[in-house]
């Protein structure tokens, strides 16, 4: 028997588990500290001189994602008791360790500058430049992120007191000067409704900046149905992320309040994905049942791709002539088999199930070939349709994205925000970018371990 010997590729567990002095080397070498430099150094060479070492400070901070430091004051004291450390994020004998203000207000000024996005955005043109993003195949997805302030509790008397200034009903129906001056109201309530508390087709015509300017983060109580479909109650924040399915890169990634629903963020996401990254073949975007509405398979459309949606059927009837996937039945049950998409037409062709060429009732009354329009109805008539191969086939990739969702959470300590409101938001970027750098570093050293094998 012939053994198989099979390449061993340099995994991103290796590189979290190598010496801190390889570690680090090979990850600044991929993350840019110099955007962040000038983001947080002085504006002019007025005033008292700068006596911190920001370099170093910077590099902490990455280093305090990788080494899974919970808080900046274990940083510090990290930092004042080993000198090896120390020396490896950049301090030298003659410089100080920052206290934990100093930290703060380091803090503070990468929470107003676009630094992170810059970076984020230049990882992804890098590793598709360099052909490590296949780009054809994106994944959306959220998960919860507990916020370690105590969540506000209801007391008793609150409720009572509300429930005594609700003011009584009247019953019957409206007059009919009542019910216009009841739905200018509610038009009126709807128009001074922030963003998010719209419906999500109200975010259409804005910017991926404008909505991103309009996210709530502030923590708040939030709820997701578990594997066994209980309910599971959190306070705190939700991250919401758009993957590619083959590489695993980030190439969207937001945070928002708990209480925002998952399918108010996926414009956004994908609104920046479209600006930010046009150079991306984005074919197929895969998303969950929380995210089967229509405006998003409308913004997918716009950017010349198809949503695969799992369908939410909302207490719908199931139509008699078609099957749970809207295929076409016959007579005898069996359902249409998915054939072809007509790019031409927008149409999608359903031909005549094998069941059918032998069936003693199949006398010309059957149809042979139905044709449904995508455009009708984009919740049922998806490209390829559902319930056929090819869709599972490439639905399946969808676990790619709750693959990344466990990797920060695990790795890159998605799970340990520190701060609150804004601020919540640099230990989020930090997480994402800190992962997208380790895995462009493994990339760029697995390409470069199989060149050396190739040559020798």
């Amino acid at each position: 028997m012939y053994g198989i010997q099979q390449e061993s590729l340099f995994s991103l567990e290796h590189l979290l588990e190598m010496s801190p002095k390889d570690t680090y080397g090979h990850l600044f070498e991929t993350l840019d500290i110099n955007p962040f430099l000038r983001a947080v150094s002085k504006k002019a060479f007025l005033g008292a001189p700068t006596q911190l070492n920001y370099v170093a400070m910077l590099q902490s901070l990455f280093i305090r994602i990788v080494e899974r430091i919970p808080t900046i004051k274990d940083l510090r004291k990290r930092l004042k008791r080993s000198i090896e450390f120390s020396t490896d994020c950049g301090f030298t004998g003659s410089d100080r360790i920052p206290s934990e203000a100093s930290y703060t207000r380091l803090i503070q000024k990468l929470q107003t500058s676009p630094v992170f996005q810059q970076s984020q955005e230049s990882i992804v043109q890098q590793a598709f430049q360099e052909g490590f993003i296949d780009g054809s195949n994106a994944a959306v997805d959220a998960t919860h992120v507990e916020a370690r302030d105590r969540g506000p509790g209801k007391k008793k008397d609150d409720v009572d007191a509300l429930e005594t200034e609700i003011p009584t009903k009247k019953r019957g129906r409206k007059s009919k000067a009542e019910r216009e001056q009841w739905i200018k109201e509610q038009l009126e309530l709807e128009e001074n409704r922030p963003l998010f508390e719209k419906k999500v087709e109200a975010q259409l015509p804005y910017s991926y900046d404008e909505l991103v300017a309009e996210i709530p983060l502030n923590p708040a109580w939030g709820v997701k149905k578990n594997s066994e479909g209980k309910n599971v109650f959190w306070y705190g924040f939700k991250a919401h992320l758009l993957v590619d399915c083959k590489s695993q890169y980030l190439l969207t990634a937001l945070l928002s309040s708990g209480n925002i629903n998952d399918g108010k963020m996926a414009i956004p996401l994908l609104k920046g994905l479209a600006e930010r990254h046009p150079e991306l073949p984005v074919m197929h975007v895969l998303e969950d049942a929380g995210y089967d509405l229509v405006p998003i398979y409308k913004q997918v459309e716009t950017m010349g791709a198809r949503a695969l949606i799992d369908y939410n059927r909302r207490n719908e009837k199931q139509d008699e002539d078609m099957d749970n996937y809207f295929r076409p039945i016959c007579k005898e049950g069996h359902a249409y088999r998915y054939n072809s998409f007509d790019a031409k037409y927008g149409t999608i062709k359903y031909t005549q199930p094998k069941a059918c060429q032998d069936c003693p009732l199949n006398d010309g009354q059957c149809q042979n070939v139905f044709k449904k329009k995508v455009e009708d109805n984009p919740r049922r008539y998806t490209v390829p349709a559902r319930g056929s191969d090819s869709y599972y086939e490439l639905y399946k990739k969808r676990t790619a994205v709750e693959r990344v969702n466990a990797y920060l959470k695990e790795y890159f300590q998605l799970n340990n925000i520190r701060h609150r409101g804004a601020l919540a938001k640099v230990d989020f970027e930090l997480a994402c970018l800190t992962y997208n750098a380790c895995k462009l570093t493994v990339d760029r050293l697995n390409h470069r371990l199989r060149t050396q094998r190739v040559a020798a």
